[in-house]
């Protein structure tokens, strides 16, 4: 069994901005200006949905090239929907996360429908990232001192 261990390391100062380090990468996490932040990256719930459509089209670059298919491009849009009241505290009545998340993929490739349909059921299979938020994942909080 082949295991991988995957780290980033963010901090944040006296405002919402986040500076996420992975690997050689440094991501700016930001709040828009109208919740009181700088604007000067995606929220939270952005990147989640981000590092799905981009998973997605990793893992489908992967099977492709596995394959030989010729897959030209892909275009990957992810909606979530949510009730804010519970991250705000304003209410507790639903969860604090998406109820749902919808992936739209679409693949220039000479491929029928059934196919496209059938590719993107092996890609979502392979995916951990869209496997995680199908997924219970033990999730472990720690205070460091």
């Amino acid at each position: 069994m082949a295991k991988k261990i995957v780290k980033v390391d963010a901090v944040q100062d006296c405002s919402f901005k986040m500076l996420a380090t992975a690997g050689d990468h440094v991501v700016t996490i930001d709040q828009p200006t109208q919740m009181g932040g700088t604007n000067e990256g995606p929220n939270p719930l952005e990147i989640s949905l981000i590092a799905i459509a981009a998973c997605i089209g990793a893992i489908g670059r992967i099977i492709s090239n596995q394959r030989k298919l010729a897959v030209r491009e892909m275009k990957v849009s992810v909606v979530g929907e949510m009730n804010t009241d519970s991250l705000l505290g304003i209410s507790r009545d639903e969860r604090a996360g998406f109820q749902t998340i919808t992936v739209n993929v679409e693949f220039d490739a000479d491929m029928t429908h059934e196919e496209k349909v059938s590719f993107l059921k092996e890609i979502d299979s392979r995916c951990p990232v869209s496997d995680n938020m199908a997924n219970e994942s033990s999730l472990v909080f720690n205070v460091v001192e």
